[in-house]
């Protein structure tokens, strides 16, 4: 019978009546059994109850052939649990099977056993296992290597497997002769040690030679879960580090990604307990190409394997420094490989390549996918930051994408300007004029706030920057909280630069900020503004008009010590995610780099500690010293020009009626409260000073 034939829905009891029609003698070979057990396995996986077949599927437990052997597990694993009372019926058979004459059915019946985690089960489960660990045939070893992992798993299979020492006996298998054996056994103890908390898993290094002795005759999998047990091995001079790398980095050349991978952290986890500049730099050579052959891989591969190259490139630039071409983006890359790409171009960027990484992402702000462009042009604005020297050049390009008066390149653009901006301070205003002439094209929050910004900045630069914010006031009610928080601030720099130009537009978005706005972040710095222009002038201009810090590219990096941290996860979801396993799954462990007196001065640095104190510079930093409180806010030589209302005078402080210290903020003729009126001045001089 064809199988697609055996996936038709039928009656439990039908397929009961067909089962037991099935014992005739004249059924040679069981074909009618066999044929009656695939279609109620059939049923079973497209969803069918098929549990009121319970005892009949146990009766045949007793047909000693593989096929219908197989079958009956698979039927007991799944609806096992679901049965507890009737399960015990099975366990003769089970205990008949385990001591078969055939290796596969010993272990299949162990296998079975172990994944029905029923305290009968177990109890019942206890030695047949302690006999398949010892068992002639390396099938049955490895079969219960893995039944002891999942035995585990469960309450009731933990008590056992810690009180009758099992875990013991894993260790000993570590020595077996046989290969798969002993990738097993190493994968059962990663497992338990991840889910004990009292079980760790430790290697010397006597046993982790013998576990890189046998990689070459195991399979894929057996390889990867060998190498990542080696990060169990805590080396304790750096000539064991160099020796175990050396020897697992042919490894490197294997066809498999994910060994690939898996050898890649290894080597990384060991780097940092070698000394030996020379040979870091060997290996780092060694690990580029094989990082540069994942991109050849399918889409989700190239995926996974530029997250983590994001993360190694950061903690060791030296494996692909001179490999940023092979990041180039591909017209029919998917756009999630395209914009991984994109943050690696950003990251392998020098002065030496940044002529051809930008010749690039030009090319790319001309695609038609609107988000890939976005982030090319944002791109751009990030190296001209990173890299001074490339400056210019980064301003010229992003010039010219302005020109092609695309909207959202527009507003890309000017949002990266702002930033530039920042980082290089009257540097480069002479391109205000053109940003100013694509105000009509603003239509995203980010890019409002970042021109309101630029003209609050430049206020005393731009001549109409009045008439330009009030055009942006007069829509202040329906804009999102971050446009109106960075138009408060820009009217309140205007008001300091030129108090005439906003003598008007100032008490409007006070008044709008402070009794019309339902955000309380914009009304508290509404009021903050507002206090702080009528009880101190002085004070508000070396606020507001403080001069702040550059920006920089060090905020895009990563600690070190969290870097080393999620190194430890190449390969795995956290790679993925950036983040480490135990703050998405909750049974997964953290994984720390262990200290050694092997250790480097540069890993020792920036550790972190399974406590959660680390030794890394953002820790070592000592922490700030709060100025003394003044005991009075304003100098007394200047107390005769203080805008203080009378009635705080009078009470010895600031009045808590806001609305009545905003009346004593005069705005007619520029002449109150200690404010002049805007009078051109040379820029430096003494008199440039407003107050």
């Amino acid at each position: 019978m064809a199988d697609a034939k055996l996936f038709t829905r039928g009656k439990a009891q039908e397929l009961r009546d067909e089962l037991r029609g099935a014992n005739d003698k004249r059924d040679k070979g069981y074909l009618r059994k066999k044929t009656a057990l695939k279609k109620i396995v059939a049923n079973m996986t497209m969803g069918n109850d098929m549990s009121p077949l319970f005892p009949d599927i146990v009766q045949c437990m007793q047909i000693q052939v593989l096929e219908i052997k197989k079958m009956v597990y698979l039927y007991l694993v799944n609806y096992g649990r679901l049965r507890p009372e009737e399960i015990t019926s099975a366990i003769g058979g089970f205990l008949s099977d385990c001591a078969d004459r055939n290796p596969l059915i010993r272990g299949l019946a162990i296998r079975t056993m172990s994944s029905i985690p029923l305290p009968a089960i177990v109890k019942a489960l206890v030695d047949p296992l302690r006999h398949a660990l010892q068992d002639q045939d390396p099938y049955v070893r490895k079969t219960a290597a893995i039944a002891v992992a999942k035995l585990y798993a469960s309450e009731p299979g933990r008590k056992v497997v810690e009180r009758e020492g099992f875990v013991g006996m894993l260790r000993d298998l570590l020595a077996d002769h046989n290969p798969t054996v002993v990738a097993n056994c190493v994968a059962a103890l990663v497992e338990i040690s991840e889910r004990g908390d009292d079980i760790v898993l430790k290697l010397n290094g006597n046993v982790a030679g013998k576990l890189v002795a046998a990689l070459g005759e195991c399979s894929e999998w057996g390889q990867i879960y060998i190498l990542d047990s080696l990060l169990s091995f805590v080396p304790q001079t750096p000539l064991e580090a160099e020796q175990l790398a050396e020897r697992i980095s042919v490894r490197l050349q294997h066809a498999n990604s994910a060994v690939v991978l898996t050898t890649i952290k290894v080597i990384l986890y060991l780097m940092n307990y070698m000394e030996d500049d020379v040979l870091m730099r060997v290996l780092e050579r060694k690990m580029g190409p094989p990082l540069v052959t994942l991109l050849s891989s399918g889409s989700e591969v190239q995926y996974v394997g530029l997250r983590n190259i994001l993360l190694i490139i950061q903690r060791r630039p030296g494996i692909l420094q001179n490999e940023v071409k092979v990041f180039f983006c591909k017209y029919n890359d998917p756009i999630y490989v395209k914009l991984a790409k994109l943050e690696i171009m950003y990251r392998l960027t020098r002065e030496e390549n940044v002529s051809e990484v930008l010749a690039e992402l030009k090319e790319y702000s001309t695609e038609v996918d609107v988000d890939f462009v976005r982030k090319a042009v944002r791109s751009i604005g990030r190296l001209a930051i990173k890299i001074s020297s490339a400056s210019d050049q980064c301003i010229q390009t992003l010039l010219n994408l302005i020109a092609t008066k695309i909207s959202y390149v527009v507003q890309e653009a000017i949002v990266v300007i702002k930033d530039i901006f920042r980082r290089y301070p009257n540097q480069y205003e002479s391109i205000i004029t053109t940003l100013c002439e694509n105000l009509d094209v603003l239509d995203e929050p980010e890019a409002k706030s970042s021109m309101i910004w630029i003209i609050g900045q430049y206020s005393d630069r731009i001549e109409n920057s009045d008439e330009l914010l009030e055009d942006f006031a007069f829509t202040f009610k329906e804009e999102p909280a971050e446009v109106q928080l960075a138009l408060l601030t820009a009217v309140v720099k205007l008001f300091i630069r030129r108090p005439t130009a906003a003598q008007e537009l100032l008490p409007k978005v006070l008044k709008l900020a402070t009794e019309e706005a339902e955000n309380p972040d914009l009304r508290d710095r509404g009021f903050m503004y507002w206090r702080l222009l009528t009880s101190n002038p002085t004070a508000a201009r070396d606020i507001v008009l403080s001069e702040k810090p550059a920006i920089s590219t060090e905020t895009d990096r990563m600690d070190k010590g969290m870097l080393d941290q999620l190194l430890l996860q190449t390969g795995t979801l956290g790679s993925i995610y950036h983040k480490n396993p135990n703050t998405f799954i909750r049974t997964a462990k953290a994984r720390y780099l262990p200290d050694s007196p092997a250790l480097n001065a540069s890993s020792k640095r920036h550790l972190i500690t399974p406590s959660g104190s680390g030794m890394s510079s953002s820790a070592l930093r000592a922490p700030p010293v709060l100025p003394a409180r003044p005991v009075s806010s304003v100098p007394a030589a200047n107390s005769a020009q203080s805008p203080v209302p009378p009635s705080a005078a009078a009470g010895g402080g600031i009045s808590d009626d806001v609305y009545g210290q905003l009346s004593d903020l005069e705005f007619v003729n520029g002449g109150g409260a200690g404010y002049q009126t805007d009078i051109p001045r040379p820029r430096g001089a003494e008199e440039d000073l407003l107050f």
